[in-house]
């Protein structure tokens, strides 16, 4: 069994910070690309940042409502593995994203239907559950009723964020049966820089952890041909 249970850190918008997250031993790096964002970077600037990491720490590019095209061009330019799809928009663009080789997760939230959400989703793809509440898409420091994502826990790969810190990220992911964690606001110090002594925290927190249910890429995952 794979306990390798991913981290992401999202809304990154500096260089040396990326740089720092990664050599604490983070899985994944976000760049959000949503206009109204605070965390919000430009292709370029994403770039400058994606430059810095290793091979082995995968870039996600946040959109949401963003058309096909232009998703796969920002990609193309920043240097993305991943695309992260918030939105009814940028969902709908999500297959043919995956057809053109670009792996892709796709946001739900958390409610009643969510399992039969998940089934609905193209085969291959990676899921990452937010609380559904907040002024922004993403997970808005809300903290939620993590278990009920465990419904997902034998059909797909899923992520999961809203309300999660260092302290209590174990907790979450143990009651979620999640293979992977997203987090952003709170391990800053401001909206957009983050606290590399919290991220030191957090990453400890999680690798100390021994899941006993399947744990599997999310943001890592490979592209499945169409």
């Amino acid at each position: 069994m794979n306990s390798a249970i991913e981290i992401k850190i999202c809304g990154l918008t500096d260089p040396d910070q990326a740089a720092a997250c990664a050599a604490a031993g983070v899985d994944a790096i976000g760049f959000v690309f949503h206009p109204s964002s605070p965390r919000r970077v430009t292709p370029l600037h994403a770039r400058e940042m994606a430059s810095v990491l290793p091979g082995n720490v995968a870039r996600i590019g946040v959109f949401v409502d963003h058309a096909a095209r232009d998703i796969r061009s920002i990609a193309e330019t920043a240097g993305l593995t991943a695309v992260q799809l918030h939105g009814a928009a940028a969902q709908a663009a999500g297959p043919e994203l995956m057809a053109a080789g670009l792996p892709v997760i796709f946001v739900l939230r958390q409610a009643d239907t969510l399992a039969d959400d998940a089934r609905r989703l193209p085969p291959g793809a990676g899921v990452l559950v937010e609380c559904g509440r907040g002024s922004l898409p993403g997970g808005n420091g809300v903290a939620w009723e993590w278990g009920r994502a465990a419904a997902l826990a034998g059909l797909r790969p899923f992520a999961i964020a809203g309300g999660i810190t260092p302290d209590n990220v174990c907790a979450a992911l143990a009651c979620a049966r999640a293979s992977a964690v997203d987090l952003s606001s709170s391990v800053e110090s401001a909206p957009g820089r983050k606290d590399p002594a919290r991220v030191i925290r957090l990453v400890a927190a999680v690798r100390s952890l021994k899941p006993d249910w399947p744990v599997r890429p999310v943001f890592s995952r490979k592209a499945i041909p169409a």
